[in-house]
């Protein structure tokens, strides 16, 4: 079919259900439902026969509205809180895993150069952390307490700083998404040699497993939390890189909407973070049983929560479809 006799046999539904939407009307969400099942029918069809065409951008952009107008409108019961990091984030992150392995791969080059430069430089270090922080560092060493940094405020006044600084963090690792994903990679690799120096310090004064062991407590989610805002600004830059048959300016407010829900998951996981690095990490000296513990169950919740948690979900969701 021509596309000029496409556009004629359906153009009065299109402008009919466009019109619907730009009034706000009050038409039943299931009956909005069913017109998008025709509209996505159509918009396949465009897909496959009328590839760059204006077509199908409009047909892109009415089915983006649609969706969300029935977003709106579904009368949901329960809690929207709960709802929304039991089963909605996990199953709309399941289609980002595979950005969040580049962005984790990229923190994980840069730590390994940063380590690398470090053993092989000593000045390296400093360059990176400073002078005044390194030599503090020396000195509670030699002291015999390489992590007495975290022990100098107190408590809640060091649990405020660093969950705010995590999240400062998080917010311009996702914020240089705007620069396309080419500005967030760039955050990430910079913290990513920044931790690795911070990590060589302590080999290179042979208590690496003594400091590691304390620093990785708050550590394991506050470093998973940097990437994931990582993933979330890539997946912003992306949208601006590769609007695919969407337009430019609708493809970044799909992307940056995709990025700002991947940010949202991480508010529970800054202030886990914080509380840890003001309330446990400093008490280095507790049992290594205690230690590991809390590494072991901070690796899962990241593990399970993001990775594992969102493939079940996937798997039962397309297994309801089918069925």
């Amino acid at each position: 079919m021509r596309e000029a006799a496409f556009v004629k046999q359906n153009k009065a539904k299109w402008m009919a259900f466009e019109k619907a939407l730009d009034a706000n009307s009050n038409m039943n969400a299931d009956r909005l439902a069913g017109l998008y099942i025709q509209l996505t029918n159509d918009l396949s069809f465009a897909q496959t026969y009328y590839q760059d065409s204006k077509t199908l951008l409009y047909l892109n952009s009415l089915a983006s509205q649609a969706h969300q107008k029935i977003y709106v409108n579904k009368k949901e019961k329960g809690n929207k809180l709960f709802r929304f990091f039991k089963t909605e984030f996990p199953l709309f992150f399941a289609d980002y895993q595979k950005t969040f392995l580049y962005a984790f791969l990229i923190f994980m080059v840069a730590v390994g150069i940063g380590t690398i430069s470090s053993l092989n430089d000593d000045s390296f270090v400093r360059l990176i952390l400073g002078d005044s922080y390194v030599n503090m560092t020396l000195e509670n060493i030699r002291d015999g307490n390489p992590t007495g940094v975290y022990q100098e405020d107190g408590a809640l006044g060091m649990f405020l700083a660093i969950t705010i600084n995590n999240i400062r963090v998080g917010m311009i690792c996702f914020a240089f998404g705007l620069l396309t994903s080419i500005g967030t990679s760039y955050i990430l690799f910079s913290n990513g040699i920044m931790v690795g120096a911070f990590f060589s310090m302590f080999a290179m004064e042979n208590v690496a497993l003594e400091s590691w062991s304390v620093i990785m407590l708050h550590g394991t989610i506050e470093l998973s939390v940097i990437v994931i805002c990582g993933a979330a600004g890539m997946v912003m830059g992306n949208a601006i890189l590769f609007p695919g048959t969407y337009s430019r300016r609708v493809s970044f407010v799909k992307g940056a909407k995709a990025g700002i829900k991947i940010v949202l998951s991480t508010v529970p996981l800054f202030i886990i973070a914080g509380a840890i690095e003001g309330f446990v990490t400093r008490y280095a000296f507790m049992p290594a049983i205690l230690k590991y513990t809390i590494l072991v169950i901070s690796a899962s919740i990241i593990i399970g929560y993001y990775v594992i948690y969102p493939q079940y979900l996937k798997r039962q969701h397309e297994q309801l479809r089918r069925a």
